[in-house]
């Protein structure tokens, strides 16, 4: 499942250090603008404690978590709507992913510059929401002038109904708000919305990249910040990259545990994020558990048993009889698949059940 969250945010705000704390990657980390030029992709493995508490139970011969794509996109600057710096490339790279994580600077430190020589993330956030909400005013008025002599004079309904989306949207840029305030009732107006690809549309998650001393509780840069997003829907989170950095360069398991313990950290930060950005992008995970592996596999959010059967393999979908089911919970308080069915804790499920995170699946087929 090839969703991407994409990384963005103004240059020298920590995305690139934090890119490679993700995924071991080794993006360019320096002090200028535009050290990133192309998009760095990392296949980041999302953490997930069940996996290896089933497989203490199931003794399988290998383990295979699941995974999330973040990609690390060039800084932008003021006017990347109308091309400035690397704006074009920028926004074209950001259309192509799901969701995005906003690193914003929250840290004072003489020695890494800012591109406005000044440490304000609510105004680094407003500059790049500003340059995407110009841009999608752009698509937003190009659609209007396709649509609007159609709905006025034709009798078009499909025109009327877009031109009603985009007035609305059109609204609610010129406001200054992202595309993602509007709500729609109608699975038309979704369906012309979703259509549009409006960048400000996308889910968003705020990262405050903070200094050490305020990885525990943030600082007054993020509380402006929380404050500035309140009425946006969105999440936010509090990482130390330069921390984080530290952490992946520990060898083993133990000596992470003890640097987080000493600093007050029940998990780091880049576990955290990767949750969030998995959270982000609507998926979840359904298990499966036998001697030969113990795997975590991606679905949507209220996807159908059918739907996550093809998952595994087109054919489970396509000769779907049926799915039984032990919830995560069930199975490691009986300690085995056997165990479960004698305690008649395993159901039996057909093509219109919705799989629930963390779900045990085993499927039944017929091709």
């Amino acid at each position: 499942m090839a969703l991407q969250c994409g990384i963005v945010g103004l240059p020298n705000v920590g995305k690139s250090t934090l890119f490679n704390c993700l995924s071991n990657a080794k993006a360019q980390a320096a002090n200028f603008p535009f050290c990133t030029i192309e998009p760095n992709v990392g296949v980041i493995t999302v953490p997930d404690e069940r996996l290896n508490r089933l497989a203490e139970l199931v003794h399988p011969q290998k383990i295979v978590p699941t995974t999330v794509e973040i990609v690390d996109i060039a800084g932008l600057v003021k006017g990347a709507s109308r091309g400035e710096g690397l704006g074009n490339k920028f926004l074209a790279n950001i259309r192509e992913t799901d969701a995005i994580l906003h690193v914003l600077r929250c840290f004072d430190d003489e020695n890494v510059t800012h591109v406005d020589g000044s440490v304000h993330p609510v105004r680094d956030r407003e500059i790049i929401d500003c340059e995407l909400q110009l841009k999608d005013l752009e698509t937003v008025e190009s659609r209007i002038g396709k649509v609007q002599k159609q709905a006025q004079t034709g009798g078009d309904k499909q025109a009327k109904t877009a031109l009603e989306v985009c007035l609305r949207y059109k609204a609610a840029l010129e406001q200054g708000k992202p595309a993602r305030t509007v709500k729609f009732d109608s699975k038309d107006d979704e369906k012309i919305a979703r259509d549009l690809f409006l960048l400000t549309n996308k889910p968003v998650l705020y990262v405050c990249n903070v200094d050490e001393a305020s990885a525990v509780s943030g600082n007054p840069y993020v509380e402006q910040v929380r404050q500035a997003i309140r009425e946006e829907g969105a999440d936010l989170l509090v990482v130390a990259a330069k921390i984080e950095s530290e952490i992946a360069e520990f060898e083993t398991y133990a000596e992470r545990e003890m640097f987080l313990s000493e600093l007050g950290l029940q998990e780091s930060g880049v576990s955290r994020l990767i949750k969030a950005a998995y959270q982000l992008l609507n998926l979840e995970t359904f298990l499966t558990a036998g001697p030969q592996e113990v795997r975590a596999w991606t679905y949507r959010k209220g996807s159908k048993a059918p739907q996550c059967a093809g998952i595994i393999h087109t054919d489970f979908e396509k000769g779907f009889i049926r799915a039984e089911v032990i919830k995560y919970g069930d199975y490691i308080r009986f300690r085995s698949e056997a165990a479960v069915r004698e305690a008649g804790k395993m159901s039996v499920e057909g093509k219109e059940y919705v799989v629930r995170d963390g779900d045990i699946m085993h499927f039944r087929f017929n091709v």
